[in-house]
């Protein structure tokens, strides 16, 4: 079977491109692997790229400050979480130094203290300790720092003793 014949054509691969782009924003690691899934040549690979962020379908800072937004906003991670996921994406450190400053401390702070009592009142293990392990566990995944942590822990447990 000819390979060649399964490959889209450079307008084909556009509107499609563009259409993936429009309906939310993207980073370039994640076109990219989309003109694979396509089965796009990799010899248009660059001209679509260029094409996607010359019309601003395609902006890296769009998306990392869209990506910091939803995912404090909507899955409450904080900052060390979402800087790692950035970094994944392959995002460059001043993208993401930029993008984390969309979220306001007080509104992080607000979160964080949200989330950690409710986490906390859901706990209802008997043994102190097993609480507080998975209490900070819980925290440390969604991307908090340490030190907030165990301020927070010592905060929480004080009230309920």
């Amino acid at each position: 079977m000819n390979r060649e014949s399964t490959y889209l054509s450079f307008d084909e691969a556009k509107r499609k491109l563009e259409n993936y782009c429009a309906y939310q924003d993207r980073c370039h690691s994640e076109v990219v692997n989309k003109m694979f899934q396509l089965g796009i040549t990799p010899q248009i690979h660059d001209d679509l790229l260029v094409h996607l962020i010359e019309h601003s379908f395609l902006n890296e800072e769009r998306f990392a400050k869209s990506f910091v937004r939803g995912k404090h906003r909507l899955s409450a991670w904080g900052k060390n979480r979402i800087t790692s996921e950035l970094k994944f994406r392959d995002i460059n450190h001043r993208l993401i130094t930029l993008a984390l400053a969309e979220i306001d401390d007080e509104e992080y702070y607000q979160t964080f203290d949200r989330i950690s009592e409710n986490k906390w009142n859901q706990l209802k293990d008997t043994d102190i300790q097993k609480k507080k392990q998975k209490f900070q566990a819980y925290l440390f995944r969604k991307g908090y720092a340490m030190s907030d942590i165990i301020t927070k822990t010592q905060e929480l447990e004080s009230y309920s003793l």
